[in-house]
């Protein structure tokens, strides 16, 4: 995963977002327009590639940010993995494809999505959470994430991870 893609145009040239865009939960109506604003991120190689049917089955695990006129402009997926008592964990939650269309970059969607997400994750009991990175991650150091070792992730979800991918784990605890 990466935050941040080459920009369709200048910060200047573009026009600013309402103040107060709200964040929601998606719904597998929206599995099109998620796999739709994943699709760059996934060829130039920020995030890994997932099928239709994977947005479709994962669709609650999205939040969205949609501009007033629908269309959608970033999301953030949470991952909810059970407590790992063997290995002194307590429930965790994992983020992964996060991504903020080109066009709204640098306007504080990218921010609304990780803050939605935080809350989500503490309403839900969760006690860390985690991504991984193959950009510098700056949005999640700004919210209080740290480089993490792999053996503090999900087991799951860090044997998941390409080692080609040259990915870094972070990590929050709540």
């Amino acid at each position: 995963m990466i935050t941040a893609t080459p920009r369709t145009a200048p910060r200047s040239a573009r026009t600013p977002l309402p103040a107060a865009l709200p964040v929601r939960t998606a719904k597998p109506r929206d599995a099109a327009a998620l796999s739709a604003l994943s699709r760059p991120f996934v060829r130039s190689g920020a995030l890994r590639a997932r099928p239709f049917s994977r947005y479709l089955a994962d669709a609650a695990d999205f939040l969205l940010v949609e501009a007033t006129d629908g269309t959608l402009e970033g999301c953030l997926g949470l991952g909810v993995h059970p407590a790992d008592p063997a290995r002194g964990h307590g429930p965790a939650g994992v983020l992964y494809n996060f991504c903020v269309a080109p066009r709204s970059q640098g306007r504080g969607i990218g921010a609304m999505l990780l803050r939605g997400a935080l809350l989500r994750a503490n309403s839900l009991g969760l006690t860390s959470l985690f991504t991984a990175t193959t950009g510098g991650g700056a949005l999640f150091l700004r919210h209080g994430f740290a480089p993490a070792d792999a053996g503090r992730a999900p087991a799951d979800w860090a044997n998941s991870l390409s080692p080609r991918r040259n990915s870094r784990i972070l990590a929050r605890a709540l």
